[in-house]
C-alpha cells in the first residue's frame, strides 16, 4: 500500500514545484511568484483529473460483473490519489495566499508574513474555501479507507466509475485561470464553460442516478425501487457525496447564466441640471 502513496506524495509536489519554477525561469515568460503558483495549481488539478478519470474509465470497462469483477486499478489508483487531496490544501492555501497580497491587503495589519496576519489569512481561506477543504479531508479520512478496507474487493465498477468524475476538472480549472486574467469576453471561455457545464452535469450530477440503474439492471429491479432495496447507510452515502455537486453546479450554472445572457446597450448617463456638477464641465 505504500509505495503508490509515496509515489503520489512525490509526483504531485513535485510536479507543481516544476510547473512553477519553470513558468518563473524561462525567458520567454519570467511570471510573477504568485502568477506561476496560480497556474500551476490548476495544472496539477487538471493532471490528477485526467488520470484519475483514465483510470476510471479503465476500471469501469474492464469490470463486466459491476459488484464481483476487480481491477488492479482501482485501489492502485485511489492510493496514489491520497497525497493529492493533502497536497491540493496546501495549493489552494497558497492561491489564496498569493491573491490575497496581490489586491494589496498583505499591507494591512503588520503584513501577510506576521503571525496574526498570517491567521487572518488563513480563517479568510477556511471561509471561503471551506466546502472544497471538507471535501478533501471526507476524501482522505472517510472515503479512502472506506474504498480500502470496507469494500473488501467488492465494487469496482462504482469506484471506477466515481473516479470518472474528474473529467469536468480541466475545464473547471481553465474557467478559473481565464476569469483570474479577465478573459471572460473570449469565445474559448464561452466553450469552455459549455463544456464545464455539461461535464460537470453528465459526470458528477447524473454519475448517481446512473450508478443507481446500473444496480437495478444488475439486481433485476426498476430504478425507483433501488433505493429502497439497498442498505440505508449506502443511501446517504450517495446523498452526502451528491449534495455538494448540486451545490457547485448550482454556482456554475448561475455562473453561465451571466455568461451568456445578452447585454443590454448601456443607457445614457441623466443629464444633470446646470450648476448641480461637483466638478469642471469638459
Amino acid at each position: 500500500m505504500l509505495s503508490p502513496m509515496v509515489a503520489g506524495g512525490v509526483v504531485f509536489p513535485g510536479l507543481f514545484l516544476l510547473s512553477k519554477n519553470t513558468l518563473q525561469r524561462l525567458p520567454q515568460l519570467r511570471w510573477e511568484e504568485a502568477d506561476a503558483v496560480i497556474v500551476s495549481a490548476r495544472l496539477v488539478s487538471s493532471v490528477q483529473a485526467i488520470m484519475a478519470s483514465t483510470a476510471g474509465y479503465i476500471v469501469s470497462t474492464s469490470c463486466k460483473h459491476i459488484i464481483d469483477d476487480q481491477h488492479w486499478l482501482s485501489s492502485a489508483y485511489t492510493q496514489f490519489a491520497v497525497p493529492y487531496f493533502i497536497y491540493d490544501i496546501y495549493a489552494m492555501f497558497l492561491c489564496h495566499w498569493h491573491k490575497h497580497q496581490v489586491k494589496g491587503h498583505g499591507k494591512d495589519e503588520g503584513g501577510a508574513g506576521s503571525p496574526g496576519g498570517t491567521w487572518a489569512v488563513a480563517r479568510g481561506y477556511l471561509h471561503k474555501e471551506f466546502l472544497m477543504v471538507l471535501h478533501h479531508a471526507v476524501m482522505v479520512l472517510v472515503c479512502f479507507p472506506l474504498s480500502v478496507v470496507w469494500r473488501q474487493g467488492k465494487g469496482d465498477f462504482f469506484l471506477g466509475c466515481m473516479l470518472m468524475a474528474e473529467v469536468s476538472t480541466p475545464f473547471v480549472c481553465l474557467g478559473k485561470i481565464l476569469i483570474q486574467y479577465k478573459q471572460q469576453h473570449t469565445l474559448l471561455h464561452k466553450v469552455n464553460g459549455t463544456l464545464m457545464l455539461l461535464s460537470f452535469l453528465c459526470c458528477r450530477v447524473l454519475l448517481f442516478p446512473y450508478l443507481y440503474w446500473a444496480y437495478g439492471q444488475h439486481a433485476g429491479l426498476p430504478l425507483l425501487s433501488v433505493p429502497l432495496n439497498i442498505p440505508a447507510h449506502v443511501n446517504l452515502g450517495a446523498a452526502l457525496l451528491l449534495a455538494p455537486q448540486l451545490y457547485w453546479f448550482f454556482l456554475i450554472c448561475r455562473g453561465a447564466c451571466r455568461l451568456f445572457r445578452p447585454r443590454g446597450p448601456t443607457p445614457p448617463a441623466p443629464r444633470q441640471p446646470p450648476g448641480l456638477h461637483d466638478g469642471p464641465q469638459d
